[in-house]
């Protein structure tokens, strides 16, 4: 995730935990900045290796961060998008499928940020690890979206991997009969990132 999103997820965290204890936060919605390209974040990866505007919805085929997610989880995505806008709540994916150059360029922005490989590992994985570079993982926005999917995401087969990430859901086919496993506390207690 880049520096930005991690500084907007921190308060977005923040604010999930806020409205389960039953209150309301008010802020501005993300701008839902449609057509064109977004501008490159520094290091040179472009829309071509996930990078993605504000405001970009589940069906935005357009950009390979959605297009090129595993066909079984954006299926999922989109029905819960679908059933979530009937309660009024829009998804946006803040972050999809992302090359191997991007997740390493957010890497190296998270240990520059964390002060260390070990603390940016609680926030981002190395390429050869990560469910984004295998378009196995979605990060959705903002927090009304992720309180439904706290609530919901399990009848699509849609959790929350991390418990310090309420934006990123993963496919779990199970969930649908047997409700989400409990997530890990942050990605180094996921034996899926271990080297």
């Amino acid at each position: 995730m880049p520096a930005p999103l991690l500084r907007r997820a921190r308060p977005l965290a923040a604010a999930v935990l806020v409205l389960a204890a039953g209150c309301e936060v008010a802020g501005p919605a993300p701008s839902l900045r449609h057509g064109g390209s977004p501008p490159a974040p520094p290091g040179g990866v472009t829309v071509d290796d996930g990078v993605l505007p504000d405001g970009a919805g589940v069906f935005d085929d357009r950009y390979p961060a959605v297009s090129r997610l595993d066909a079984e989880l954006l299926t999922a995505l989109r029905a819960a998008a679908s059933a979530a806008s009937r309660d009024g709540v829009e998804f946006v994916v803040t972050s999809g499928w992302r090359s191997p150059e991007y997740q390493e360029q957010l890497l190296r922005e998270a240990v520059d940020e964390y002060g260390s490989l070990e603390e940016a590992a609680r926030w981002v994985a190395t390429a050869e690890t990560s469910a984004h570079v295998t378009g196995d993982a979605v990060d959705v926005g903002p927090t009304d979206a992720m309180s439904w999917l706290s609530q919901h995401g399990a009848d699509f087969g849609l959790c929350q991997v991390y418990g310090n990430e309420p934006w990123h859901h993963e496919l779990r086919p199970a969930a649908v009969e047997d409700g989400c496993p409990a997530p890990y506390a942050d990605p180094t207690e996921d034996p899926r990132m271990q080297p």
